[in-house]
């Protein structure tokens, strides 16, 4: 297994760290368009319109044909949303990371790196509602690099650079179908505080709630 090291951002990485962001983030719509159909609503709305149709057309292919149409619909309404949430953040603070992160009081962003090659990445600044915390921001691994303890490294420097700065606690939000990002933060410590749904409209009708989670360093476990 090959071995990695992590490093603070340089100006060259910047390609890498988008890349990796970006494709992060698109595998995340096939569990969200999943995560939607289960919901009571969308369940509800296909059983309506199918049984609807067929009442009126007494034939089973234009019922299934407008669901598929359906179907399609809502998947396209996934795919939006997370290019959005893409685009927004390279816009917000992804294309200009120096100034976002390097050269602000209490913000790092670091890459982790295998054979020179950028594979993960974390960064942290001060979360805006709550003065004596950190905040731990787009953290992502390549899916051909996970499983090689990449992730927890990175959460490590996280509580380590927020520790040294004297600040009580990191927070950090991740969405309701990225259990695996779950389980890690719970492996490292982290507590869930609080879950709600995204106020964006296109969230709203999927049902696709954020979690907040904390990690109080002066209470932390084995897991640091």
């Amino acid at each position: 297994m090959a071995s990695f090291q992590i490093r603070k951002y340089r100006d060259e990485d910047s390609e890498a760290v988008r890349d990796t962001f970006t494709m992060g983030m698109s595998e995340h719509v096939p569990s969200s368009f999943m995560h939607m159909l289960k919901q009571p609503p969308s369940q509800m709305v296909l059983m309506c319109l199918f049984c609807a149709l067929i009442t009126s057309s007494k034939s089973f292919l234009l019922p299934i044909l407008a669901v598929t149409l359906v179907l399609a619909g809502a998947r396209q309404l996934v795919v939006y949303m997370f290019n959005k949430y893409i685009e927004t953040s390279l816009s917000k603070d992804l294309n200009n990371i120096s100034e976002t992160y390097l050269k602000q009081k209490d913000s790092c962003f670091w890459v982790a790196e295998v054979d020179g090659v950028v594979v993960g990445t974390v960064a942290c600044l001060p979360a805006e509602n709550a003065p004596a915390c950190l905040e731990l921001k787009r953290m992502s691994v390549r899916r051909s690099h996970r499983r090689m303890g990449i992730a927890k490294a990175l959460c490590r420097i996280v509580a380590e650079f927020t520790r040294e700065r004297g600040f009580a606690a990191v927070l950090l939000f991740t969405s309701v179908v990225q259990t695996d990002a779950q389980n890690l933060y719970e492996d490292m410590g982290y507590k869930k505080i609080r879950e709600f749904v995204v106020p964006e409209l296109a969230a709203k009708i999927m049902n696709f709630t954020l979690i907040e989670y904390r990690l109080d360093l002066q209470r932390e476990g084995k897991s640091e």
